[in-house]
């Protein structure tokens, strides 16, 4: 899975990594967040990908400590200019094959507040996986995977270590062949048989060419007793009103789907277990709901949910054993396969719940933040591909320090895309759910 995430993105020019962004209101403590970088280095951030010496082999894990350093803002800057940075900290570098895999940065803001951002490549790390990591730099405890370091193994024996695991894989490559060629011919036969119409596509502008934007983001945050008695009165829960609120933002969007106006969620479900050493340790859900209703009542919203997640664990995913095949597959294939996947006719939105995480990844300085807020991001992506695609729709929300943090980020082709409006969109719709909040 880690492979085939990282080398089919890598194929079609794509770079994600997760955000985190503490927001101090009283002094930092320094000495307590180097701490905190330093121990981030001796977790599951603390690593980068070595391809393999065979163009058809594994690829490894090896340690990597990067970076040497917290980037400190020289110069503090007005409060209103925040989300700024957190976008420009977004956007840095981060390279999950040659380092640094991420970094810390510090912005002293001019009204004596502090925020402190963390960025990791998805690649390393996913969002649980940065919850992990983020808790065992706090606790200092420090982990030794095992990794070798960058280029230890000869190239010999690099190439015969890769060989020899290339042979212990054959038997699960040649099951996986067996499933793609069954999955192959199922699609003929659906493709064959169904009369169904793709729904038209956004027109694309004219002249959005390959500039390269930064998708606009807000996040939401709400009390949680408010949050939660809102959801109870709407027969839901906490996750039941996330997605409620995410369905409705998508209708304003325009990211319904084409044969019966439901919009389409995603929903990423862990299954991280203990000592788990995976990248991307997830599965998919996959949910459809009706709009109308959600903003009062969220009982078949939250059956709908229910039912895709009971489906999710008790159905075999066949299509599974195809992730044995990632290092066989061409670069041209992956691209193929990953762009596709963006370009989803039923335009769904990404909705990813990390719960309630208690009160120690707020400390990343070893004292509790007034806010913490976590996301996902594209680097260097193009308004070209962003209105081809048909624009996208991401929410990511934790529970903690007595509120709930949304995360949004959105871009719908043709529409002004920018934080103020995505900021009035947002407002409307907890106004619609009679909900009240604070909107950065």
């Amino acid at each position: 899975m880690d492979q085939g995430f990282f080398a089919g993105h890598r194929a079609a020019g794509q770079k994600e990594v997760t955000q985190c962004v503490w927001v101090y209101e009283h002094p930092v403590d320094f000495d307590g967040l180097r701490r905190f970088h330093h121990n981030l280095g001796y977790g599951l951030m603390g690593r980068r990908i070595e391809r393999s010496a065979l163009p058809f082999g594994r690829h490894r894990w090896v340690v990597d400590r990067w970076p040497s350093d917290i980037d400190i803002a020289e110069c503090p800057r007005p409060r209103a200019e925040l989300s700024d940075w957190v976008d420009e900290r977004s956007q840095l570098p981060v390279d999950a094959e040659r380092g640094p895999s991420w970094h810390l940065g510090v912005l002293p803001l001019a009204d004596g507040a502090t925020a402190v951002s963390l960025v990791a490549s998805h690649y390393v790390v996913d969002g649980l996986g940065f919850v992990v990591a983020v808790a065992d730099a706090i606790l200092g405890n420090t982990r030794d995977f095992g990794y070798l370091p960058p280029g230890a193994r000869t190239r010999l024996r690099a190439v015969l270590q890769d060989a020899r695991q290339t042979a212990r894989d054959v038997p699960q490559v040649a099951r996986a062949l067996v499933v793609a060629s069954k999955l192959a011919r199922e699609q003929a036969r659906v493709r064959r048989t169904s009369d169904r119409s793709p729904p038209p596509r956004p027109v694309a502008v004219a002249d959005s060419g390959d500039d390269r934007v930064v998708v606009p983001g807000i996040t939401i945050y709400v009390g949680l007793q408010e949050w939660d008695a809102r959801a109870a009165a709407l027969g839901g829960t906490s996750n039941t009103l996330v997605a409620g609120l995410a369905v409705k933002l998508a209708e304003q969007m325009g990211r319904r789907r084409g044969s019966d106006s439901a919009v389409t969620l995603q929903l990423p479900i862990s299954d991280r277990v203990e000592g788990d050493t995976r990248a991307v340790a997830l599965s998919l859900a996959r949910v459809s709901i009706d709009p109308t209703r959600v903003t009062t009542d969220l009982r078949d919203a939250r059956a709908a949910i229910k039912e895709a997640l009971t489906t999710l664990r008790q159905t075999p995913d066949t299509a599974a054993q195809l992730l044995w095949l990632a290092p066989w597959t061409p670069k041209p294939t992956f691209k193929r396969l990953v762009d596709a996947g963006f370009a989803d006719p039923d335009f769904p939105v990404i909705v990813s719940n990390l719960g309630d995480l208690g009160s120690l990844v707020n400390r990343a300085d070893g004292t509790p933040a007034e806010y913490l807020a976590g996301r996902g991001m594209r680097q260097d992506v193009t308004r070209g591909w962003l209105e081809r695609i048909g624009g996208e729709m991401y929410l990511l929300s934790l529970r903690i320090g007595g509120k709930i943090s949304i995360t949004v980020r959105a871009y719908q082709p043709g529409a002004e895309n920018t934080k103020p409006a995505l900021r009035a969109l947002a407002a409307r719709t907890l106004a619609e759910f009679d909900l009240t909040g604070e909107i950065d």
